[in-house]
């Protein structure tokens, strides 16, 4: 028979729960390590190729810059500017004479409500687009309310604007003179 007998002044301890546990956290904080650290390679490596794009894109700008302010320079030689004014006059003389008359009187006749007829229009151009100023006679309150809506609507019409309304200078048919502005353009 055999007796155990410890003669020590401590009883023997066993640390195998600490270590087990200890084992346990050290193995989660390393998966969350290797976890974060994945994370950061590929947010740094998505970091590089958007530094990448955007100093190519910087290059380019810079490219373009140049080329821009080269031909500036170009442009800004006595012949040359002489020459782009003629141009422009030319240019603007021909986008004036390309407005379309007819296709603005077919849209105007097909929105047009009853009780409503055009006194004046007068286009005029700024910046590639047209912006018409429009003199309307209407004979009642619900015929301009048609009117407004119809150009609101519109696909041709767009940005109507009521500029003033006045009774006629003259008594007849219309009971107000309308005056609106709109930008036309045929879609």
């Amino acid at each position: 028979m055999r007796v155990r007998l410890n003669l020590a002044t401590k009883p023997l301890a066993t640390h195998r729960r600490f270590l087990v546990s200890a084992c346990a956290v050290a193995a989660v904080g390393s998966l969350f390590f290797l976890t974060l650290g994945w994370h950061v390679y590929s947010v740094r490596k998505a970091d590089a190729q958007l530094r990448a794009r955007t100093e190519q894109v910087r290059q380019e700008m810079a490219r373009l810059q140049q080329d821009r302010a080269d031909l500036e320079r170009f442009f800004k030689l006595p012949d040359n500017a002489k020459l782009y004014e003629r141009a422009t006059f030319l240019n603007s003389i021909i986008s004036a004479r390309s407005f379309n008359w007819t296709q603005m009187f077919m849209d105007l006749e097909r929105i047009l409500p009853g009780g409503v007829h055009i006194v004046s229009i007068e286009p005029r151009q700024e910046k590639g687009r047209v912006e018409v100023k429009l003199t309307v006679g209407a004979a009642t309150d619900e015929a301009k309310l048609k009117l407004l809506r119809a150009l609101e609507d519109s696909h041709s019409f767009s940005q109507v604007q009521l500029q003033e309304e006045h009774a006629p200078a003259q008594p007849g048919g219309d009971q107000m003179i309308l005056e609106l502005t709109a930008v036309y353009s045929r879609i």
